[in-house]
């Protein structure tokens, strides 16, 4: 395995300590996704979406139940709390 620089160890720990931020900002950017897309897309949306919820924090059962409410006004509301 080779060595990285510290140039590269900087970018990826900037990275892990920049997750949660990272993925507000695209279960954000989904949510917006979200409301213009329908039938297979949304489902693909909602995939995605999915894993940038858990990496702000949501636990599986929260995110479950948004899914199956399928309501982009309600995620957009939770994800205020966490802006």
């Amino acid at each position: 395995m080779t060595e990285r620089t510290r140039h590269q160890e900087k970018i990826i720990k900037n990275y892990y300590e920049n997750r949660d931020s990272i993925g507000l900002q695209k279960a954000q950017e989904a949510v917006t996704e979200l409301y213009l897309s329908e039938g297979k897309k949304r489902a693909q949306v909602w995939k995605r979406l999915t894993s940038h919820l858990a990496k702000i924090g949501l636990k599986e059962d929260q995110i479950a139940k948004l899914q199956e409410d399928d309501n982009p006004e309600q995620l957009a509301k939770l994800l205020e709390k966490y802006v």
